[in-house]
């Protein structure tokens, strides 16, 4: 069974968009960053993704201008299979993608049962509380930045119950970024 893996980034206000849902906040790379992000963008697996993270990153990463600038995540982000969950979306264009216009839950169900290298949520933020409340993401890697926002979306709006988690580990990057592994407890 796939794992599923949530991999946000969040203000410290707990927001991973703004008020006017911008997350160019979230871009304060350096170098110690980008080498982090480039490992994680080498593994394998499925990238699970909503409507405007698709448009987002389907318009960045297969661009020259990515290539360049981030050589290995981008090659990394067009590798990947990718499916993304969209009822408005007529097709997806992006290499490797898969267009799924209902019922997230009963899909990401089948996904995890068919799937032994695991998923990745990345932004995505009506999924992450809908796959959050369905008791179906297995680890929460966030990222906290040093900002507050003041007003936001939270990615676990419209969950109705607690769900406790355990902190696995923890990474303090030189940009003021900490990275948070937590885990579903059972």
């Amino acid at each position: 069974m796939g794992k599923l893996i949530v991999f946000n980034n969040v203000s410290l206000d707990g927001y991973f968009a703004d008020a006017r849902s911008d997350m160019s906040w979230a871009h304060n790379q350096d170098a110690e960053w980008l080498a982090f992000a480039a490992e994680n963008a080498g593994g394998g697996g499925t990238l699970l993704l909503g409507r405007v993270t698709y448009d987002m990153m389907a318009g960045r990463w297969p661009s020259p201008a990515a290539a360049k600038a981030a050589p290995e995540v981008a090659e990394g982000m067009n590798r990947l299979r990718k499916v993304v969950f969209s009822r408005t979306m007529k097709k997806a264009d992006w290499q490797n993608t898969t267009l799924v216009k209902s019922d997230i839950v009963g899909a990401v169900k089948k996904l995890k049962d068919e799937s032994g290298e695991g998923m990745v949520i990345l932004g995505s933020g009506s999924i992450v509380s809908q796959l959050t409340e369905a008791g179906l993401i297995d680890e929460y890697q966030i990222i906290v930045h040093p900002i507050v926002l003041g007003s936001g979306r939270s990615m676990f709006e419209g969950v109705k119950n607690r769900v406790p988690l355990a902190l696995k580990k923890t990474r303090v990057f030189g940009n003021g970024n900490v990275v948070m592994w937590l885990e579903r407890k059972a």
